[in-house]
This record gives structure tokens, sequence and C-alpha cells, in this order.
């Protein structure tokens, strides 16, 4: 996989671009800094504009490389032009990245807390809260719901949040790093893995939008936990707003 341009600069949420193949409901361009999607967190809405036209972009739909720009049912069948400026959604951006990585912070939690627990399954929503589970057959619910305050405590905090490649070699010597019991994020095109580092606290193999800081986010609330199976603890949780 191709370093996404949205992982180089990440706050380059406005750019021109040619429009170089074209669909009925989607155009591709010859560069994109929206996020595709992928892990569990939802691709990049936004628009793209040319001589005062707009279509809205509702979704990145990925064939191999090719990242189409599909346009929101309203505007299927608009032509862009050659050139467009694409916006991405400054504020959806930031509701992903707020939930990715207070996920994050979540995940670190349970894995410390509770043996090496790992995730079996991840969901974020466009109405700001997100899902996930956990191999988790033996622990008592009130018992996960006790760790909201310290989630909530780690995000105030403003812990450093960076991106770091690992090698085949390095990431060989931190196993925990790989914390999904089914899938991994896919290597880059040089062999490394993304890894997302929140300095003191956790390191993890992660594809996805992340803040800077744990406290550019806002507090998160454990909504629910439910059991699914034998082995699968769901947590729920939500952007305080």
């Amino acid at each position: 996989m191709s370093q996404y341009l949205c992982h180089i600069e990440p706050d380059r949420l406005q750019f021109e671009a040619d429009v170089i193949a074209r669909r009925p409901n989607a155009v591709l361009l010859d560069k994109s800094y929206f996020y595709p999607g992928g892990g569990g967190q939802l691709a990049d809405r936004g628009t793209l504009q040319w001589n005062g036209s707009e279509v809205k972009i509702d979704r990145i739909e990925m064939e191999g490389r090719n990242a189409w720009h599909v346009f929101d049912e309203s505007d299927i069948g608009k032509a862009p032009g050659d050139k467009v400026v694409a916006s991405v959604d400054q504020d959806f951006r930031f509701m992903m990245s707020q939930l990715h990585t207070g996920l994050h912070i979540l995940n670190a939690l349970v894995y410390q807390r509770f043996e090496g627990s790992l995730v079996t399954g991840v969901q974020m929503a466009a109405d700001g809260t997100a899902r996930i589970d956990f191999d988790l057959p033996s622990v008592d619910n009130n018992e996960l719901r006790k760790l909201e305050p310290q989630l909530n405590s780690l995000i105030s905090d403003g812990l450093q949040v960076n991106a770091v490649y690992l090698d085949a070699a390095a990431l060989s010597l931190e196993p925990g790093v790989l914390r999904s019991r089914s899938v991994a994020p896919p290597a880059q095109d040089d062999g490394t893995t993304r890894i997302i580092d929140i300095v003191g606290l956790d390191r993890q193999a992660c594809g996805g939008t992340h803040l800077a800081k744990t406290s550019q986010s806002a507090p998160l609330r454990i909504l629910k936990i439910e059991n699914k199976g034998q082995h699968n603890r769901r947590i729920r949780i939500g952007l305080l707003k």
C-alpha cells in the first residue's frame, strides 16, 4: 500500500486536483487527501468545486490503488470539470479522529488491565459514537464501566500522538502493537507498518486518522456494554457534546 497523502499532510483539507477518470456517480483524481476509510473508520466526506458548481462526496471506494470519489445521491449525473478544488469536511474528519484516538486509549486500558485481551471488531459511526469488541469471556461488565474516568483523565492529560513506521524486524520486537485478533493494517510499499504512538501510554498498528494530542478530544462516555457470544464483549462509546 502506498502511503496515504492524508497521513503525510493530515492538516491539508483543501487541494486542487485533476480529474483523470469518470463514472456517472464518481470521479478519480490525480491525487487525494481524503481518508478512504478502513479499520472501522468511515471515509472522509467533502466537496468538489469547479467553475461555480459543486458536488458532495459522501464516500470513497477503493479499487486497488484507485480512490473513486463517490457523489452524494442528489449529485449523481453531474460532471465535474477537468480541474477541481477538493475540500475535506473538517468537522467530520475531526469527529472520526476523536473517536479513533479515544478507541486507542480505551484499547490500551483494556489490553493492560485484562491480560492482553485482543480486539475482535471496531466500527465508528457518523453520529459520534463507536463500538469496540474485545475477547473478554470472564470480565464483569462493571469492571469495564470503571474505565471511563481513567479514559477521560488520559484524554485531558494532552498526551502527544505520533505516527511512526516500523520495518518487519522492529515490528517483531514489539508483539503488542498488533492488537486485532483477525486483521492488521496493510504494509506500506517499503514493507513498513504504520504505528500510532500515544506517548507514554500505547503503541499499536493503525491506518486511520488521529489527533495530534489527546486533549483535542471531547470527553467520552461509555454508553453501553454488551455480551456478544461466549467470548466477545462490546463497549459502545460516544463523544460528549
